[in-house]
């Protein structure tokens, strides 16, 4: 079954992307919730007309993640974790984590915009990986330290 996203959902697509699902996926799941319409003629039509009207917004966007992946640059943060005495960390580094340390040098980025490769499990270097776009990723390099 072929929908068209109306949203962004991880692990699918993007706004306006045509993907194909599962029937009951996406009969039951995404149009109900609001986060996908059927692809048919009409439908196809109204999204290629949203996305020529959106398509300027669209590069401003981009132009502005770029921007924002090129000011992030290099940064190394530091994530403090209780550690037991293998090295191993109690717990877990979350993305919420992440986004506050990036808040607190400028960087509004939503904790959804943020993954993890590897997940971390000792103290170490790890790399987060910002979804700033469609088109754009950025990764940042993390350390995890003893607090």
């Amino acid at each position: 079954m072929e929908v068209i996203l109306i949203q962004n959902i991880q692990g699918l697509g993007y706004k306006n992307d045509t993907v194909n699902v599962k029937p009951g996926y996406g009969r039951n799941y995404l149009i109900p919730q609001g986060f996908a319409i059927i692809a048919n003629k009409s439908n196809r039509k109204k999204i290629e007309e949203n996305i020529k009207q959106a398509a300027h917004k669209a590069e401003k966007r981009k132009n502005d993640a770029m921007a924002l992946a090129e000011s992030i640059g290099d940064i190394v943060l530091k994530v403090g974790a209780k550690v037991g005495e293998s090295g191993k960390i109690f717990g877990a580094v979350t993305t919420l984590q992440i986004s506050d340390l990036l808040a607190e040098k400028g960087y509004e980025i939503d904790r959804k915009q943020i993954s993890f490769p590897e997940q971390p499990k000792e103290v170490g270097e790890y790399v987060a990986l910002l979804d700033l776009h469609k088109e754009v990723k950025h990764e940042v390099k993390f350390e995890v330290v003893p607090e």
